[in-house]
């Protein structure tokens, strides 16, 4: 856990765009993804509000990726669907994991 950062990328989006997003991040998980990222998941909050975080090896990494245009891609996602994102880096301080819930009821 040592090192690793959570990167946050979001923006509100509006009801006519919301569809787009959701299609594009599938696209974009669905293919190759870099080198270091260990997670990501696209949230959707009130009024609009969405991002996608995700969480990366070490800060290095994120920043290699992030000066590559064609790989920051959770900025161009929300850049695709008219808005400018808010980009924010947190440092991975404690975490824990909590055991899958295997039974559904």
């Amino acid at each position: 856990m040592s090192g690793q950062v959570l990167s946050e990328v979001s923006g509100v989006v509006g009801p006519e765009k919301e569809a787009q997003l959701v299609t594009s991040y599938r696209e974009l998980v669905a293919g190759a993804l870099p080198e270091g990222l260990i997670r990501t998941e696209l949230l959707r909050g009130p009024g609009g509000r969405w991002r996608v975080q995700s969480l990366w090896r070490d800060k290095a990494t994120l920043e290699a990726v992030r000066a590559d245009p064609k790989l920051a891609a959770a900025p161009r996602l929300f850049r695709e669907v008219g808005v400018e994102p808010e980009l924010t880096v947190f440092q991975l301080t404690a975490a824990q994991v909590g055991a899958p819930d295997l039974d559904p009821d």
